[in-house]
């Protein structure tokens, strides 16, 4: 297969050059810039990009890319720091301290570019997205400049000859007005690839692998109930059909009604080998008294693991293991800056992987990001209801109660989380909406209802809009919408007499308040 190949400097925003090159119907993996020189070739790559990082190029021992990019005689799009040390390597000059630049600015189109040609004409003022603070001052030899800005006068430039293309700005994030075309210009004009990286091609070649890899042997698939695990199975079901046998864990803090989709979805529906576990309450007696949210975490984990492994010992004579490990948890755990990691990053498997289970591994999802396994989900014929529906965080509803867990808390939340998402449906807003979600907030309030007064929890209500997950803005609801919920919380649920709204905004880097 024809792919590009991405060299990851830390930037916060280095999967979203992988989803426009996907987008654009190109495969591509984001490997850490200090890969050999060996291994760059041998992975073949069509074309190279060069993500953005927080180094400086003026620091001693900051990262630089492999010799063999510059060697190999492929088409090379170098991107912020990528473009840096593209300039340092061959010959040029970057300095610090000058004309920091952050967020929108004006790009100049100075010379014409095979890049842009088509939609951004010589002499227009084009907006783009900058974050550095260091700067080219002079560039190499063979290069042009094709694009300046106020802070920065080598913005874009290009050596036609060796195909070489470096930008200061992020082609790749949503706020560079047709960086995606820019994107998609570099890999199928520069680099020559077709569009040939699709959902039903990957479905068929990842159950040829299945069906090589695990032969005649048994596997084992766990479920949490989202959408990841899910497609997993099913993919896997398709592959090697009774071979496969799911456990489901409820760990009892889970939305209303889920566990009960999940059996029936994959008992009745999809007739796939099925165990399910019912363990809320042992969950629930773990959790007694915890508030931590990381302390939550790892005990739900670790009581997950001990549960799973029991039950797997009871199906018997099984030589793997799957899970529904996505790209982002695998680029995570190759990231330069903390090293390889022995511990999957995945809700699926939040301790790791126990040795003494002696199981393979089987992760058929860990080339995708989110939105890709949807697409695959709907690709397998799982209802658009279930793939569509919006993230759910491994340890459930622990963590967005933000005190000790009881049954009642548990109960609230609930019940307030359905009638947050019944209003958001009825609005027709659902799927606008990245994910909403309510919380309970460890704190209680004095409130008059009717003729007396009532002591009773906040509610939080949370809602986010994103694009691809990584960045996330508050959804700007009307105060009517707001209004209305909050009215049927407080008349329909017992035990809390406030409602709020949370407007935190994500940017890049930070974690979602779950």
């Amino acid at each position: 297969m024809d792919k590009i190949l991405i060299l990851d400097f830390g930037s916060q925003v280095t999967q979203l050059i992988a989803r426009r090159v996907r987008e654009a119907g190109v495969y591509c993996e984001i490997h850490p810039f200090n890969r050999t020189d060996e291994q760059i070739r041998d992975y073949n790559p069509k074309g190279i990009i060069l993500s953005g990082g927080p180094a400086s190029t003026t620091e001693d021992g900051s990262p630089r890319a492999p010799q063999a990019v510059w060697e190999m005689g492929v088409p090379v799009l170098a991107i912020c720091y990528g473009q840096q040390t593209l300039c340092m390597q061959l010959g040029g000059m970057v300095e610090s301290g000058h004309h920091r630049e952050f967020g929108k600015a004006e790009l100049h189109i100075a010379e014409p570019c095979p890049l842009f040609d088509d939609f951004w004409p010589v002499g227009s003022k084009q907006q783009i997205w900058m974050s550095h603070g260091d700067r080219v001052t002079k560039i190499p030899e063979g290069f042009k400049v094709v694009g300046t800005s106020m802070g920065a006068p080598f913005a874009f430039i290009a050596c036609e000859e060796r195909k070489f293309y470096a930008t200061q700005f992020h082609p790749e994030v949503v706020h560079t007005l047709d960086g995606a075309k820019l994107l998609g210009n570099f890999v199928h004009k520069i680099c020559g690839l077709g569009s040939d990286w699709s959902m039903k091609a990957f479905c068929e070649t990842e159950i040829a692998k299945i069906r090589a890899q695990v032969g005649s042997g048994k596997v084992i698939c766990g479920l949490s109930g989202g959408v990841d695990s899910a497609v997993a199975a099913v993919l896997l079901h398709e592959a090697i059909g009774d071979q496969l046998t799911c456990i489901f864990v409820d760990t009892g803090m889970m939305r209303q009604g889920e566990g009960e989709e999940v059996v029936s979805l994959f008992r009745q529906h999809y007739n796939i080998p099925l165990v399910a576990v019912e363990a809320g309450q042992t969950f629930l007696s773990a959790l007694a008294g915890v508030t931590d949210p990381e302390v939550k975490r790892k005990t739900i984990g670790k009581l997950f693991i001990d549960i799973f492994e029991a039950e797997a010992r009871k199906v018997g004579d099984a030589a793997f293991l799957a899970q529904g490990t996505l790209y982002p948890d695998v680029i995570e755990s190759v990231s330069f800056i903390g090293g390889p990691s022995v511990t999957i990053k995945s809700h699926h498997n939040v301790g790791g992987l126990p040795e003494r289970m002696n199981l393979k591994l089987i992760e058929p999802l860990r080339e995708l990001f989110k939105d890709e396994v949807r697409a695959l989900g709907r690709e397998l014929g799982l209802p658009d209801t279930f793939v569509g529906r919006h993230p759910f965080p491994g340890p459930g509803l622990a963590i967005r109660v933000l005190s000790d867990i009881t049954e009642e808390k548990l109960a609230v939340l609930r019940k307030a989380d359905v009638i947050y998402l019944e209003e958001i449906r009825k609005a027709g807003l659902y799927d606008e909406i990245w994910q909403a979600f309510a919380v309970l907030l460890p704190v209680r309030t004095v409130g008059v209802m009717g003729d007396g007064r009532s002591y009773d929890h906040v509610l939080a209500l949370r809602a986010v809009t994103s694009v691809d997950g990584m960045t996330a803005e508050s959804y700007p609801f009307d105060h009517a919408f707001l209004a209305r919920t909050a009215t049927r919380l407080i008349n329909e649920v017992r035990g809390i007499n406030r409602v709020v709204y949370d407007v935190t905004s994500k940017p890049p880097g930070t974690i979602e308040w779950e």
